[in-house]
């Protein structure tokens, strides 16, 4: 039945996870894997320790990078620090918002709901020399955004805002998309219900056996019949045995015996649910547990560099080029992307480790690839006299002083220049 459905769906251009038809984008699966499982709201899910963690994880990762403009001519590239686009990017993309904050905001969008919107706002049409740029860029929550596509195949976004609904053209709204068919993102939290509604199950278990100060139950066996009375009396005295109450010693009569419950085998499973949750939520957002400090895998220290070197070269870098892709297609216009370029700076992630900052660094000023100058502007050093020279390892001398060196005299140092 449901391969029939599945088949009637695509006949009239529903494709599910996979399909595009005019009118608003589907972004959820057509049905759950698992029935009768719960959606857990964006609200819900970040209530998950795991979730939390991976989302701040990604977000602050991916907002702690520059974002730089650089102007292009003669096969070179320089900072364009002067231009609107520069300062949108790097400093300050809209009245309210530091780029850090902004692209935070952008990366839990993407991240819960596969889709993540900003309006773009632009010069007025007064500004001959900057007609049309971006001079702001506001991020739209993804729970008030619709994607529609219209007929002749164009795109229009409906955002609900106050009441009311604003309807925005392609050309002004900055999207970003996750996992797709291209028109729009997969809503990664629709996708992970199964997940999150077990955890969350996992959670409302583990509050309630620990509810009562941790202990488990515990019975009071008696070898004789007892009135109502006198079961409630016996509650209200030694109810203290089970919830933990160390104020007095408590004294058992009438041959009247204690046992003190041990944790059921469900129980115990439980608590190994709900570590194994915790990967299940690291795969599903693409974060080594390590990162969310999951106490089940290997701790800081072996290993520890080349599984994060991993997680920035196949997690971190593909959201960071679409990103990219997306500001160039969407916010620049054309004659900006005929004459600038806008990329990331993925040095800074090296900032963590000065030894290998500066081992590259040596590397490059030895090889003639940076000069003194520069390698001290990415430390936020002052520049040095003859620091701007280009050197190379060849007693480190300018390259235009090579081939005037005299070969050195026994015992000499070997820095004569040739006449």
């Amino acid at each position: 039945m449901a391969t029939i459905l599945q088949s009637v769906g695509r006949w009239f251009g529903w494709g599910g996870a996979l399909g595009e038809n005019t009118g608003q984008q589907v972004t959820g699966p057509s049905a759950p894997l698992v029935p009768g499982t719960r959606v857990i709201s964006a609200d819900g899910a970040l209530q998950l320790a795991a979730m939390w963690a991976c989302i701040e994880r990604r977000a602050n990762t991916v907002a702690s990078l520059p974002y730089f403009a650089y102007k292009q001519g003669n096969g070179q590239k320089t900072l364009a620090r002067t231009s609107r686009l520069y300062t949108l990017l790097h400093e300050s993309p809209n009245s309210r918002m530091t780029p850090f904050e902004f692209w935070r905001a952008m990366m839990m969008n993407h991240d819960l709901r596969g889709n993540a919107y900003a309006r773009i706002d632009r010069a007025a049409p007064s500004d001959r020399e900057s007609i049309g740029e971006a001079v702001a860029l506001w991020p739209m929550p993804a729970d008030q955004v619709r994607a529609v596509v219209l007929p002749d195949g164009s795109m229009v976004y409906e955002y609900m805002v106050g009441g009311e609904t604003a309807i925005l053209a392609e050309d002004n709204v900055l999207h970003l998309k996750n996992l797709g068919n291209g028109t729009v993102g997969l809503a990664k939290l629709d996708f992970m219900a199964a997940t999150t509604d077990e955890m969350a199950n996992a959670q409302a278990s583990a509050s309630k056996m620990f509810a009562n100060s941790g202990k488990p139950t515990a019975v009071l066996m008696i070898d004789s019949a007892l009135s109502k009375e006198q079961r409630e009396g016996l509650r209200a005295n030694y109810g203290e045995l089970s919830s933990g109450s160390t104020q007095r010693l408590a004294v058992l009569e009438a041959n009247m015996k204690y046992q003190q419950l041990s944790l059921s085998p469900q129980e115990q499973q439980l608590f190994e649910a709900r570590g194994m949750g915790v990967e299940e939520v690291c795969r599903w957002m693409d974060v080594p547990p390590v990162l969310v400090h999951h106490a089940n895998v290997t701790t800081w220290g072996s290993g520890i560099e080349q599984i994060v070197d991993g997680w920035y070269k196949l997690s971190v870098r593909p959201i960071l080029v679409s990103i990219e892709q997306a500001v160039r297609k969407r916010v620049m216009t054309p004659r900006q992307r005929a004459s600038m370029s806008a990329e990331f700076s993925l040095d800074a992630l090296l900032r963590g480790s000065i030894k290998d900052r500066f081992e590259v660094y040596a590397k490059a000023v030895q090889n003639g690839l940076k000069t003194r100058d520069e390698v001290r502007q990415l430390e936020n050093d002052p520049p040095i006299p003859g620091g701007s020279l280009i050197t190379v390892q060849a007693n480190l001398l300018p390259i235009e002083m090579l081939g005037k060196v005299k070969p050195a005299a026994s015992g000499g140092t070997g820095d004569n220049i040739a006449q």
